[in-house]
């Protein structure tokens, strides 16, 4: 479902007409090798496309509008092979609409020691001319990333590539709809927050759909579709006996089926990019979406719990800046501690909907009672999450600004069995220590809810806040609880 391949940045490199055609061949020939270059390296998931060398005010403005309107463009590249003066900048600058990479990089990795002259100098002067052009855009304001080194070290390759995923997910978000099937979960306050502001900001929307007309879509599935999910299902999961052909339970997997193919012929059909709902207004679903939500996500639909948008909005992002990764990008909730005051950990799981793309093992496909909702039984499937490097992510209304909160984690395989908790679960250890993470998490308003990123990076979060112009609280091996509270602090005299 999600496939960010098509999409571009384009590279613009700057120049000016002082330098005179012989030299201005000469950079327009070396930024094409360039763009070429990066356009064929495979850390970077995206084409990056060469755009004629911008030596005026009017042909800088033209480009960056073009960029604007380039329904595939998601950012650009811009770099100054010579000293490109940045008062020709500002017009184009300040109508820029798409994120900004800055490369600060020069054509030649080395100094010719031997062959120097006036005539390489003049051409090669990204030593100044990038610092004339990152003067202009932090004298306006603008966010950027910037990524200093030579252009073919596979170390700058990899920033270019992973600000990529960070600008293809922004881009998702652009006109993005999200369902909320119901109302938020009474009383809860962390998933709640201000739909119109967060459309102004993050350029998605979010609207309330009743779930009787969900409800409609689901009882007009087929027999026939329903057979065919089956079989994938048997296909694809270790199942339980009772929901075999002729076992106790089958008549459940079948409504399970029937609730997952009408689920996503509603969101197919009004071009939703993600969903949430609430246990307390399913009317007229015989049985809390279990197995069907897990499978949307793995798919590439955003979702979350209790009608928290918010989280499911951010984990769809997280699933287009990861595609095509290993790894996942899942819905997640921090459940409950395992407190030995050696090994502490978090265990993370959700009443049903965790994404198999966090499986380390194949699934099983189970139906057992659940104590809340007050529907039938539902089938989910049941799996344990992975061992590696991971951070969870929240995102958080606070009335005069959004807060993106990250926390750096380390997995760990679950060697205990689990013989009573037919839930899938996740196991982690948060940095720098129990103690410090849970209490800065807590410090900074986190949410129960998060999105848990086996490959993204806290970096990556981090240009994803710049993008939204957002706040960001990072929580890692270096936090302290001091630091923690000054930077909260501080944050807020910035936002007032």
């Amino acid at each position: 479902m999600i496939d960010i391949s098509k999409k571009e940045v384009w590279f613009i490199t700057g120049s000016q007409d002082l330098y005179g055609p012989e030299t201005l061949n000469q950079v327009a020939e070396n930024s094409t090798i360039i763009a070429e270059k990066l356009n064929d390296s495979k850390l970077i998931p995206v084409n990056i496309i060469f755009k004629p060398t911008v030596k005026s005010s009017e042909e800088i403005y033209e480009t960056l509008t073009a960029a604007n309107q380039e329904k595939n463009c998601i950012g650009i590249i811009t770099w100054m092979h010579t000293f490109s003066p940045a008062k020709m900048w500002i017009r184009g600058l300040t109508v820029l609409q798409k994120p900004m990479l800055h490369l600060h990089t020069q054509f030649n990795r080395d100094i010719p020691w031997g062959t120097i002259d006036m005539d390489f100098m003049n051409l090669n002067q990204s030593a100044h001319g990038d610092r004339e052009f990152g003067f202009m855009v932090s004298r306006l304001r603008k966010n950027r990333k910037v990524v200093v080194g030579h252009w073919s070290a596979d170390s700058v390759q990899k920033k270019i590539g992973d600000w990529t995923r960070v600008a293809a997910g922004w881009d998702d978000w652009q006109g993005a709809k999200f369902a909320r099937f119901g109302d938020n979960m009474r009383f809860v306050a962390v998933t709640d927050g201000d739909k119109v502001e967060a459309e102004t900001i993050f350029g998605f929307s979010v609207n309330t759909y009743a779930v009787g007309d969900l409800v409609a879509v689901i009882n007009s599935i087929s027999g026939d579709a329903i057979n065919s999910l089956i079989k994938e299902y048997e296909a694809s999961y270790h199942m339980a006996d009772s929901l075999l052909e002729g076992g106790k339970d089958r008549q459940s997997l079948i409504e399970s089926a029937r609730i997952e193919l009408g689920l996503e012929k509603f969101l197919v059909d009004g071009n939703f990019k993600g969903f949430s709902d609430t246990f307390e207004d399913l009317h007229g679903i015989k049985q809390l979406p279990g197995i069907a939500v897990q499978r949307l996500m793995q798919k590439g639909y955003g979702f979350a719990g209790e009608g928290d948008w918010k989280t499911a909005a951010l984990t769809r992002a997280m699933k287009v800046m990861g595609s095509g990764l290993e790894g996942g990008n899942a819905f997640m909730e921090d459940y409950t501690y395992h407190l030995d005051p050696i090994e502490p950990r978090i265990l993370g799981s959700h009443m049903l909907e965790v994404d198999p793309v966090l499986a380390s093992n194949k699934p099983t496909c189970e139906i057992h009672p659940l104590s809340i909702g007050g529907k039938a039984d539902p089938v989910r499937l049941i799996f344990n999450g992975r061992a590696g490097t991971s951070l969870v992510a929240s995102l958080m209304d606070f009335g005069n600004r959004f807060r993106l909160l990250i926390n750096k984690t380390i997995g760990e395989k679950i060697v205990e069995d689990l013989p009573n908790l037919p839930v899938a679960r996740v196991i982690w250890k948060p940095l720098p220590d129990f103690e410090t993470a849970c209490s800065a998490w807590i410090l900074g308003g986190g949410a129960h809810h998060t999105c848990y990123s086996e490959n993204i990076s806290v970096e990556q979060m981090e240009d994803f806040a710049e993008m939204a112009n957002i706040e960001a609280l990072v929580i890692d091996e270096d936090t302290t609880i001091r630091n923690f509270k000054m930077a909260i602090r501080t944050n807020e005299a910035f936002y007032k």
